[in-house]
């Protein structure tokens, strides 16, 4: 099955978002949440003060449709959630027989999120390697849309052998985003594949209040901006040819993640500063 990559998930004007991997953490009570609050709020206050939010914690355990309705009425409108598929569908020998895994997950309450509901996150091993066509399999398996809700989807491979342009190709013929991993450990592949962009920013330090320099968190509101609309920036690594532009944009998804995790909070909040005066930000 090919998909057309050009095609627009979305016909409002293209969005920023800017987040954080989770809520839950304990060094964020010391410098992100006021002092005193309850565990119980802090999804809600988080939730307003960034523009979404990557769920990690479905990756190692299938979670209850009613958690997924209460982090939905917690969360303000506008709102979005990302949601890392569940381990057992990704790390497998047979990518090409996860079918049956992938209907699990998505029937496991994922969709009780609904128009808060973002890109779904597959994550593989970084034991994994790129083989073409077990891995056009698995993404040929994804369905684009599932109970009434339009679904995106978008692959973290973290396996040299990816560094590839058939793998650029293949994504692109299946529209699905790649991620945009900027991490110590595994590679960087900035080509684009589908109609937003994913990135999971995994350097921020203990020693830096924002956790990035500031020079760091401009540069990626710049290329934001780009992303925004439709275009490529042009000082990222890429493997093929540019993607075709988009007259309409091209919607963003930017979590910091990992490295010192107790300064992204802050960091999201720095780049939220940075694109503020955009209207096409969230």
């Amino acid at each position: 099955m090919q998909r057309q990559p050009g095609s627009s998930f979305h016909s409002a004007p293209a969005r920023i978002r800017v987040g954080i991997g989770g809520w839950s953490f304990a060094p964020w009570r010391d410098n992100f949440y006021p002092r005193g609050l309850t565990h119980a709020q802090e999804l809600s206050y988080a939730s307003r003060k960034v523009s979404a939010i990557e769920i990690n914690a479905t990756f190692y355990r299938t979670q209850s449709p009613e958690s997924f309705r209460r982090w939905a009425g917690e969360a303000p409108d506008g709102f979005v959630f990302s949601v890392k598929a569940h381990r057992l569908t990704t790390h497998r020998k047979r990518l090409a027989e996860s079918g049956p895994s992938i209907d699990h997950f998505l029937s496991s309450g994922v969709l009780e999120l609904g128009t808060k509901l973002g890109p779904l996150l597959w994550q593989f091993a970084p034991t994994k390697k790129f083989e073409p066509d077990d891995f056009e399999a698995f993404l040929a398996a994804l369905p684009r849309e599932a109970g009434g809700i339009k679904l995106r989807h978008v692959v973290e491979v973290r396996h040299e052998s990816f560094c590839d342009k058939d793998f650029v190709a293949l994504a692109r013929r299946q529209a699905c985003a790649i991620c945009l991993a900027d991490s110590d450990k595994y590679p960087m592949i900035a080509d684009i594949g589908a109609d937003f962009v994913y990135v999971r920013l995994q350097r921020s330090a203990a020693a830096l209040e924002a956790g990035y320099p500031a020079t760091e968190i401009d540069a990626w509101a710049k290329r934001a901006r780009l992303w925004a609309k439709g275009m490529q920036p042009e000082d990222l690594p890429y493997l093929a040819e540019p993607a075709a532009a988009l007259p309409e944009g091209r919607d963003s998804f930017i979590f910091f993640v990992a490295g010192a995790k107790e300064r992204n909070p802050a960091a999201g909040r720095a780049l939220i500063g940075r694109l503020e005066p955009d209207k096409e930000t969230a």
